[in-house]
């Protein structure tokens, strides 16, 4: 298997990639993996050969006028994290610099979600269950689609940090049929809907109800937190539970066709309770299409092990194939210090890596996870204090930026072939938001939980995590806000709409 990290920015970061990845194209599933697989699922010599053969990614159709890919803009900001490894990873800016704001644009709710950039539009997706399409340029509404009334607070069962709630998680732009894809949860009922929209005028063309539920799994203790992904002809949509892990709720992942219309594939953490996947980033995929995902902590605190507090990496059909655990998944459990809280990143020479709220990194190898205390090495990363990293990491080669709650943004160098992991540094104190990188520099946000103070942008040295410039954000960032950075451009989402800022 190549190595990823690097190689996968390049797999994924321009257009031709991301279209051969979701449209089609042969993916080899590697032989070494597959024993890995294997050694892990038990699985017959008939799985065996299938996972050593071929994969093919199948496109299904367009759902939008039908007219050629080559009609619908390009993006340069598609999906979470730029491109399908949610890298954060932005090539081929200028050099950043001074800090000014460009625009302010207030919508209709919160902006939790990260806003995309396609052609000359900014997609901004809020929590008044309304899709919007800014100009790049001036920040003015070019189109608006309200998709419902989102979930009020008094709804809520005294839950939950986001009121009212709507759309959270960052929708998808596919450029083969035009459309952007958002789930918004609605009331009455607590519906959770995906919805496919013209880049064109924002009108509906996909609509399908996506959360699968049950005695064990309600909809009103369901949140779709975590981004949206696309691959094998497939939208995938990722659930986890309300802050405060309230209710009747199963972390789960449910794959939608593209057109909205056939049978669905899911995943379901295998416990009796929570085992959210929540990490704001979504699945991460690899060049052959698979999904790696986080698992918060379940409801066991002794053996068995029940699948929770993990990395897992599943197929297009969603089959769990390979999964790692800390040993210390049962205290892990019985303390909310879930690894799922970021999300896995796929870092050069075949390094998985992720902190979760222990603070903890883990080291793991991506062609074999290792199962439960297969680690190839561990480090303090974060602080256990500010309950360690939450919200999405951005990895570039083989320096990863981790999220820590507390003490600052860490920058971590990872080393599979020497089995080793190097703090290099941590940022301000308070920089706690998901990071990007481009520009020559490190991006990253400090919000606060009172959702009144304003929020601050840093633009910090990649070498040593010095400031070289801020800004004060007005308008209050959210939750693990992260910076989306187009051209000489950062985006970013707030509590009130969307702030534009020069100087990327």
């Amino acid at each position: 298997m190549r190595a990823l990290g690097v190689a996968m920015v390049g797999l994924f970061g321009d257009a031709a990639g991301v279209q051969a990845r979701r449209a089609g194209g042969r993916a080899v599933r590697r032989t070494a993996a597959a024993a890995a697989v294997c050694v892990l699922a038990a699985c017959s010599s008939a799985a065996a050969a299938t996972a050593q053969g071929t994969s093919q990614r199948t496109s299904q159709g367009s759902p939008d006028s039908g007219a050629a890919a080559a009609n619908y803009p390009a993006a340069a900001w598609p999906e979470f994290g730029k491109n399908a490894a949610h890298t954060g990873v932005a090539a081929g800016l200028p050099a950043a610099g001074k800090l000014t704001t460009r625009w302010t644009a207030r919508l209709d709710g919160a902006v939790y979600a990260q806003p995309l950039v396609v052609g000359n539009l900014v997609i901004a997706a809020t929590e008044d269950d309304s899709v919007y399409a800014l100009s790049e340029s001036t920040g003015k509404v070019v189109w608006r689609t309200h998709l419902g009334t989102p979930v009020p607070q008094s709804a809520l069962n005294g839950c939950g940090d986001i009121f009212p709630l709507g759309i959270t998680g960052t929708p998808i732009y596919d450029q083969a049929n035009g459309l952007v894809y958002a789930v918004a949860e609605t009331t009455p009922g607590y519906q959770h809907t995906l919805y496919g929209l013209s880049i064109t005028n924002g009108s509906v063309k996909v609509k399908r109800a996506v959360l699968i539920t049950s005695a064990a799994n309600t909809p009103e203790y369901n949140q779709q937190r975590p981004a949206l992904a696309i691959t094998d002809g497939r939208v995938y949509v990722s659930f986890g539970g309300l802050f405060g892990n309230c209710g009747p709720h199963i972390g789960s992942i449910v794959g939608v066709p593209l057109s909205g219309k056939g049978a669905l594939v899911s995943y379901f953490t295998p416990t009796t309770r929570q085992g959210a996947v929540w990490g704001t980033a979504g699945p991460v995929l690899g060049p052959d299409g698979d999904l790696w995902v986080g698992i918060a902590n379940g409801e066991a605190t002794a053996p068995p092990y029940d699948g929770s507090d993990a990395v897992i990496r599943l197929t297009p059909t969603l089959k769990r194939i390979d999964l790692f655990a800390p040993s210390t998944w049962a205290n892990d459990n019985a303390n909310d210090y879930d690894l799922g809280s970021t999300q896995p990143v796929l870092a050069a020479g075949n390094v998985t890596f992720i902190v979760g709220k222990r603070g903890v990194g883990y080291l793991l190898d991506t062609l074999h996870l290792g199962g439960i205390g297969g680690q190839l090495a561990e480090a303090a990363i974060c602080s256990i204090s500010g309950y360690g990293a939450k919200g999405a990491a951005a990895v570039n080669g083989s320096d990863i930026y981790e999220p820590c709650g507390s003490g600052g943004i860490a920058a971590v160098s990872v080393s599979a072939a020497k089995h080793t992991i190097k703090v290099l540094w941590h940022g301000p104190a308070d920089s706690n938001g998901s990071p990007t990188v481009g520009g020559g520099a490190v991006w990253v946000t400090a919000w606060n939980f009172s959702g009144t103070a304003a929020g601050t942008l840093y633009e910090l040295n990649p070498a040593t995590g010095a400031v070289r410039y801020q800004i004060s954000i007005p308008g209050g960032l959210p939750h693990f806000s992260a910076p989306t950075l187009v051209g000489g451009t950062v985006f970013l989402g707030t509590l009130d709409g969307v702030t534009a800022i020069n100087g990327a």
